[in-house]
């Protein structure tokens, strides 16, 4: 499979989930803008890596999630860089946990602003170049939390949900016209920032690393294995493709199980 002459905005995608997606669709060919926070030189470096890597072009933009004005900037600055945006990974995402009594109004309109918003803004914005085109490809990352709950965490979970409503609209919506929208449901996925929980957590609960990751992080997943980024950015590589032309709509989990229970 080829995606050269495409590009692809992934947000939240200077380290983890979305910089393996990044990377994997550079692998095919695609053209890059990477989004998200994180220290200057170290995202630069991943920038410079991309082109470096697979011969491609990409580009940062530092665009803001919780805020409107600066998403849509984000996909015209695309466009006009490249020409089109043809696939667009909504990746970005925050994380609070506390009891919804306890839980800080201003917290939750954040993870709102930043897990289920910016989506829309970044759909709104891509969708008339993709329909122009009749091309697109719509890749949300969601979770297990779309499709079931975990107390403490009700910001999160609403925005999940939301996240997966708005995709199957969006792909009933878009059917005609070559672009499809689907949901990735991840369970717990390594990455450097569940990785860097495991100490704190070993000391709080006084267990052994190894019982941090089975009997807390790993709890909900039957395979008692974590899901790769890597596995991750295959799946939305496969999505990308020709071969999935005709899913559209999917909530596609990858959680060891978790939701079959």
């Amino acid at each position: 499979m080829s995606l050269a002459a495409k590009t692809a905005v992934v947000t939240g995608s200077t380290s983890g989930i979305g910089l393996a997606i990044a990377r994997a669709f550079a692998k095919e060919g695609a053209n890059i803008v990477i989004n998200g926070f994180g220290d200057a030189a170290a995202i630069e470096a991943e920038r410079a890596g991309i082109e470096k890597d697979f011969g491609v072009k990409a580009i940062y933009d530092g665009a803001d999630m919780s805020k409107p004005a600066e998403i849509t900037a984000m996909i015209a600055n695309a466009e006009k860089t490249f020409g089109s945006v043809d696939l667009l990974v909504n990746n970005a995402g925050v994380q609070f946990v506390s009891p919804i009594e306890d839980f800080p109004p201003e917290k939750f309109e954040q993870i709102i602003a930043i897990n289920l918003a910016s989506a829309f803004y970044t759909i709104r914005a891509a969708v008339p170049g993709m329909k122009a085109r009749k091309w697109g490809r719509i890749i949300n990352t969601a979770s297990a939390h779309s499709l079931v709950a975990s107390p403490f965490k009700s910001a999160y979970v609403t925005a999940k949900h939301g996240l997966a409503g708005l995709t199957k609209t969006v792909a009933l919506e878009l059917a005609t016209f070559g672009i499809t929208a689907n949901c990735i449901s991840p369970g717990y996925v390594w990455t450097p920032l569940v990785e860097k929980q495991i100490p704190d957590t070993m000391k709080a609960r006084n267990m052994t690393k190894e019982q941090v990751m089975n009997d807390v992080l790993l709890a909900a997943q039957p395979t008692k294995q974590f899901v790769t980024v890597d596995e991750l950015a295959a799946l939305a590589v496969f999505l990308a493709s020709d071969s999935a032309k005709q899913i559209t709509g999917a909530n596609i989990s990858m959680d060891g199980g978790w939701t079959a229970a």
